[in-house]
């Protein structure tokens, strides 16, 4: 008989906490919620007070009985279910069902699945958090009165069979105005020049373009004007002179990003990898679950995955400090730790994702993981050391430009120390200039002009949006949590409201 039960949410997780606590407990998995409203009501009680109408849901029967028998032999039960609300009401619903005092300290939380993390939970256990369980609850609740009111409009104007949700409908509408915004666009016409410039006596060429007239800022709105500055530099003539009127130069410092969030896990793996945000949480689910490291045994290599933190344990960044001196040297430590500033709306339970041990590196664990596995534990891992490096430093210059009263100029960029670079660079959605070098550059120096290319262009629209450009717009107007971004994409794509082409969503008919 074991003294104590322990019960997990999942069997994965029940495999890799059983492997540390030993013969004296037994570990068991719920699978998730093991209660929920009716699917056939709306199991609210609007008149009393929103009372919910709870019943044990289909399937879990045979779970709910090997439970309850383990529960019954055991002197002790731990509630080990996720750090967040939704684990906090499954270890409430659990205490309701196996009869336990929620009073009493039976409920615990860690925020990785290690040796440590899990034997310290115990040590700390806790009453169940009641405060957790009404804000899921209520959210419950308020999810089933829109659902349950907003569906059967769909049914009369749509088809029958279809749902709606507080999330999906407001993102469905989002991706509908975006597209709308699209169809009423008016593009505008707009050209640019850009001169291929060549140092008098070397060889080095660079380009420079078109600015303005005598330092003003003018914009180019057809080929006409176009042309009339070309003909006024002699571009159809001798090569005309450009003479520097002006030279900036200045130290310019690049911050590392901060470790992951929910979210920022799921648009960097998108742009980086091209995952799907279902896709990025199931292998992310694994990585923090446990992963099988031969004669180590099964280990959780990331922390917890549902988290809109940037805050990192102080022994973890320790850890990640001493690793990068060791490693690269003194000079990439910052001058002092790094500490990040999360977003005001943000809820701050658990901290960033972030590898539970530095000295798991991607390149030792390759061989215990999968093809993707070993792709996004790398980015995690990555993402997290250089957060805890210096800054990167450039040199930036910004050269001015006359020629016959036309303005033209030049910026370069040259890296001075890599710092945090040398590890992690983060990905944009938008097209990022590239980085220019430009020769030496004296106020009054003259520079000979190799060729000039004067070309068309038009306002594009606002591009559709991708799940990584959609989760960052729906984080920013304060939709959603981060646990509900990926069901709520996959959802709309599933019901068939939105469809993905390559990359991007649209709305269907």
């Amino acid at each position: 008989m074991s003294d104590s039960l322990v019960i997990v949410e999942s069997p994965a997780k029940a495999k890799t906490i059983g492997k540390f606590l030993g013969s004296h407990y037994k570990v068991v998995a719920s699978n998730g919620h093991v209660r929920d409203l009716p699917k056939s009501q709306i199991g609210v009680d609007v008149e009393h007070d929103f009372q919910p109408k709870y019943i044990t849901l289909r399937g879990r029967g045979d779970v709910m009985e090997k439970i309850r028998k383990e529960a019954k032999a055991a002197k002790k039960i731990y509630l080990a279910t996720d750090p967040d609300r939704e684990g906090e009401a499954i270890s409430w619903h659990l205490a309701n069902v196996l009869k336990l005092d929620e009073k009493s300290k039976c409920r615990i939380v860690f925020n990785e699945i290690t040796a440590t993390a899990v034997k310290n939970s115990i040590k700390n256990a806790r009453c169940i958090d009641q405060r957790l369980v009404d804000a899921q609850q209520a959210r419950r609740i308020l999810d089933r009165l829109v659902g349950y009111k907003i569906s059967p409009i769909l049914w009369a104007k749509v088809r029958k069979g279809l749902s709606a949700g507080r999330v999906q409908s407001v993102a469905t509408r989002i991706i509908c105005d975006r597209e709308q915004e699209i169809l009423d666009f008016v593009p505008e016409e707009y050209w640019t020049i850009t001169a291929k410039l060549r140092e008098q006596k070397g060889k080095k060429t660079f380009e420079a373009k078109y600015f303005g007239e005598n330092g003003k800022k003018k914009d180019l709105h057809n080929e006409q004007e176009a042309l009339a500055v070309l003909e006024r530099i002699g571009a159809q003539g001798k090569n005309p002179l450009f003479t520097a009127q002006e030279v900036k130069t200045g130290e310019k410092y690049r911050h590392a990003a901060p470790p992951f969030t929910t979210s920022s896990m799921q648009q960097e793996a998108s742009r980086k990898l091209g995952f799907t945000t279902k896709r990025t949480m199931m292998i992310a689910q694994q990585l923090y679950e446990g992963i099988e490291l031969g004669k180590k045994g099964s280990t959780g290599l990331i922390s917890y995955i549902r988290t809109d933190s940037v805050r990192v344990a102080k022994e973890a960044q320790e850890a990640a400090l001493s690793y990068i001196e060791e490693r690269f040297g003194k000079e990439y430590l910052p001058e002092k730790p790094n500490v990040f500033k999360g977003r005001a709306s943000a809820q701050d339970a658990h901290e960033a994702i972030r590898p539970t041990d530095i000295k798991n590196t991607p390149a030792a664990m390759k061989a215990f993981l999968t093809a993707e596995q070993f792709k996004l534990y790398k980015l995690v891992y990555e993402r997290f050391l250089a957060s805890q490096m210096r800054d990167a430093k450039y040199l930036s210059t910004q050269a001015t430009f006359d020629c016959n009263g036309a303005t033209f100029k030049a910026n370069g960029s040259q890296l001075l120390f890599d710092g945090f670079t040398a590890v992690y660079t983060e990905g944009k959605d938008e097209a990022q200039e590239k980085e220019i070098t430009l020769p030496e550059i004296t106020e009054g120096s003259s520079f000979a002009m190799d060729k000039v290319e004067k070309e068309q262009h038009f306002t594009q629209p606002a591009p559709r949006y991708t799940e990584a450009t959609l989760i960052k717009t729906l984080e920013e107007k304060g939709i959603g949590r981060p646990s509900t971004y990926s069901p709520t994409i996959s959802t709309i794509i599933d019901r068939g409201y939105i469809e993905r082409e390559k990359k991007q969503l649209l709305p269907t008919e």
